[in-house]
């Protein structure tokens, strides 16, 4: 990865303060840091020889036809240290020092809702539901940065359709883990958690919608989202919520937890979208993490390039009104 001095980035690559604090406004009583992470600190000691011994566990897995080509892919060293993982700090460097904390076994995901029965699954279980695949998808932050990321999972409709949901069901709605003694920043934000996010069904049941158990061939690492989270590559990252337990179906749009947030900058819809720029960031162009400085910027492509499987499902809506 290259790593460039201050003197050598141009101003104009450098988010302003104003707009670094209305991303993260929601920070409250900085002056705590210290005793957060020292407290994060003694639990990954507790934690840790657990998480080693499942970080770099391989996965067997098949290659997918939807996985996207003419790629190159990010390394998986800048996947798993450059995170968007608030629970665990707001500094993208963090996750990947205080996420083991996490304790992703024993896990379980709950089934709720509008659903023929509430049910309670397994991680195990999960992982042997259907067979792996590879899927190399566009990763796009509406921090305007992307990535190319080798994933492992199943499409989510195979898991829906386990769950059998009602007639009702028309809106489905993720809850990540959360416990305040575990995460960082639990005390210290006025973010209402725990994390929350949502699909319209159609969505979620579209093939390319990921439920995500690893990367790279290997199982997740914590601080990517552990043991289990979706992925929509379409969408903005937050959109792909993390470290799930539990899954409701619903027949009223849900409250997600960026929409609450600032719900002006932060749609429920979340389409990729290079003509709207709702938030402090310019979405007509990224930055492609890990390459040269001066080769990192692109053009956003509609939908994050998927464009073709996707935009049927939103036909003669506004995309920006529905953003």
């Amino acid at each position: 990865m290259l790593i460039r001095k201050p003197s050598e980035i141009p101003s104009s690559a450098i988010t302003s303060k104003d707009h670094y604090l209305n991303r993260r406004r929601f920070l409250r009583g900085a002056v705590a840091a210290g005793a957060a992470a020292l407290g994060a600190e003694r639990l990954a000691e507790v934690f840790s020889p657990r998480i080693r011994a499942l970080a770099g566990t391989k996965l067997e897995t098949v290659k997918s036809p939807l996985s996207t080509t003419g790629e190159t892919l990010t390394s998986q060293e800048d996947i798993t240290h450059y995170n968007n993982f608030y629970e665990f700090g707001v500094d993208k460097s963090l996750p990947a020092k205080n996420a083991g904390v996490l304790p992703t076994r024993p896990w379980t995901v709950k089934v709720d809702g509008h659903v023929k029965k509430p049910l309670t699954f397994d991680i195990d279980a999960l992982l042997k539901l259907r067979p792996l695949e590879d899927r190399v998808y566009r990763h796009r932050c509406v921090e305007a940065w992307s990535m190319v990321i080798p994933w492992v999972g199943y499409s989510l409709s195979e898991f829906i359709k386990q769950c059998e949901p009602l007639s009702t069901a028309k809106f489905v709605q993720f809850i990540s883990y959360y416990d305040k003694h575990v995460e960082k920043w639990a005390n210290q934000s006025a973010i209402f958690w725990p994390y929350s996010e949502g699909l319209r069904m159609d969505e979620a049941m579209h093939p390319l919608t990921l439920l995500t158990f690893g990367l790279y061939g290997e199982v997740l690492p914590n601080q990517d989202g552990a043991p289990v989270r979706i992925v929509v590559p379409w969408k903005y990252g937050y959109k792909s919520a993390k470290s799930i337990v539990e899954v409701r179906f619903v027949d009223k749009q849900p409250q997600t937890t960026w929409n609450e947030q600032a719900p002006s900058a932060y749609g429920f819809y979340s389409n990729v979208n290079p003509n709207v720029d709702t938030t402090p960031w310019s979405q007509q162009t990224e930055r492609r993490i890990g390459l040269p400085f001066y080769a990192q910027r692109r053009n956003t492509l509609l939908f994050n390039g998927y464009a073709d499987q996707v935009a049927s499902l939103y036909s003669g809506m506004d995309l920006r009104k529905y953003y």
